[in-house]
Formats: C-alpha cells, structure tokens, sequence
C-alpha cells in the first residue's frame, strides 16, 4: 500500500508536470507534444519507483544511527546514490526506448545537465525520505502498542522494589539500580552504563527515564546524562560551575552547572549558585 501511494503521487506529479510543460511550449508558439513529454516524466518515475527500496533502506539506517554526524553521513550517501542511479537508469531507459522506436536520445551530458537534475532529485528523495520516515514511526509506535497489549506482566516483581526491567520491543533486562553507574541520551536511545562496564542500549527518552530512576537517587546533572548518586564517592566543583563526579569504581562524569543543585549537598557542603 505504501509503494502503490507513492506510485500514484509520483505518477500524479508526472502527467500534471507533462501537461504544464506541453501547455507552456505551445504558449511559447513550440510544438504541444504531449506524448514525448509524458514519455519524459514517465520514464523518470519508473526509475525512481525502482529506488524507493534503497531510500527505504537509507531510512531505516538513519533511524538506528545514534549520532546526529552519522544520520547526515547515511543520507548525503543515500542522496547521492540515489540522484546517481536515477540519472543513469533514466538516460538508459529513454536510450533503448528511442532506439527500438528507431529513435536516438542524448542527454546533453555536462556539470550543468547533471547539477540540473541533482537539484530535482535532492527535492525528490527528501519528500520520499520524509514520508517514509513518517510512515516507519507510525509502524513502530504501532508495533509499541501491540506489544504493550499482548505482553504478558509476569517479568514485574512487585515484591523486588529494588530491580527493574529494560526493555526493548520484545527483549527484557533485569538490572538493579544500585548497579547502574550513569544513563546517558543516544539519539532515539538511552544508554545504561553499569558498574561491571557493561552497557545496555534501550530504545526511550532521557525524560522518561529520569522520571522512572528518580526515586533511586539517579539524577540529571546534565543534558544528556543521569548519575546515581549512591555511587558517587567524590564531587569535584570547578569554577566555571561545571562539575565532576567520581564513582565508587573510580570511574568519572561530567555534569554542567545548570543541574550544579542535584548534587550540591553530596559530602555534606553547599555549592555555590
């Protein structure tokens, strides 16, 4: 259903493109021909129609990319790809189309040509992308929902206050808070680090996390980043106002000094504002 909406958008597009065209020669005083620009915009959309699989691909990438550096990386490879093959396979369509027709095409082949359809196609692939994008959260949230339904409660225990469930669509991690060192915002992720150096990356928001951790004493010290407290053994204040916590394990972390009053009253002082 998803590639037969974008086919009909992109074929939609493609005749009122080849009509505006036809009309707008034939006000110039040219030839109307409205079957070889039609057969122009046509043979575009079927070469564009075959890519939709590799944009699909490069949005998917992008959504499990954790950083904003390699989001861009995947689609500046992904337009430039895309905008590659589409001007090849649409030259080679229209080359053997012609020549069984007993025709002949030339593209004009130059940097201009070439600039010139890398513009349409950068418009092109970002409306698809976009939609995809779209289309793909709304499947994720929708496959959130069911398994939210139809998961069965019987990991939560109740009784055990002091562990918790990560989860992540249908895998579960236990872990117990006082184990959990910091939580920092990786993208569309939240990544868990414990005090045995493993690392747990869990689809969720930073928000949503604090809210959930903060009766265990984790707290945001900055943007990014929650720290457990518990397990803070030292707290060195700078005099910019950041500041660094030590943990018990001798591991660090930085905090900023917007979230300086979490952590004032550690060691039993009060830092100043």
């Amino acid at each position: 259903m998803m590639f037969a909406a974008i086919a009909a958008i992109a074929l939609a597009i493609g005749i009122v493109n080849a009509l505006s065209g036809a009309q707008d020669a034939a006000w110039r005083g040219d030839s109307y021909d409205i079957g070889r620009r039609l057969f122009w915009e046509l043979s575009s959309i079927i070469v564009i129609l075959l890519l939709v699989p590799i944009l699909m691909l490069s949005v998917r990438r992008m959504r499990r990319a954790t950083g904003l550096a390699e989001r861009i990386g995947v689609g500046a490879i992904a337009l430039l790809g895309f905008s590659a093959l589409h001007i090849a396979g649409m030259v080679g369509l229209r080359k053997v189309m012609l020549w069984l027709a007993g025709s002949a095409y030339d593209f004009h082949f130059s940097l201009a040509t070439v600039l010139y359809e890398f513009r349409k196609d950068a418009v092109t692939a970002l409306l698809i992308g976009a939609t995809l994008w779209l289309i793909e959260s709304r499947r994720e949230l929708r496959k959130a929902a069911q398994e939210a339904q139809y998961t069965p409660a019987a990991p939560q225990e109740p009784s055990s206050p002091d562990l918790i469930w990560l989860r992540d669509g249908s895998s579960r991690i236990r872990v117990a808070p006082r184990d959990i060192l910091w939580v920092t915002s990786a993208g569309n992720y939240i990544e868990y680090s414990l005090a045995n150096g493993t690392q747990h990356l869990i689809r969720g928001t930073l928000a949503a996390t604090e809210t959930e951790l903060a009766h265990f004493a984790i707290v945001r010290v900055h943007r990014t980043r929650l720290a457990n407290l518990h397990r803070v053994s030292g707290v060195d204040f700078k005099p910019s106002g950041d500041f660094e916590l030590t943990f018990d394990n001798g591991k660090t972390l930085g905090g900023s000094r917007r979230y300086r009053p979490a952590v004032a009253s550690l060691g039993g002082r009060t830092a100043a504002l």
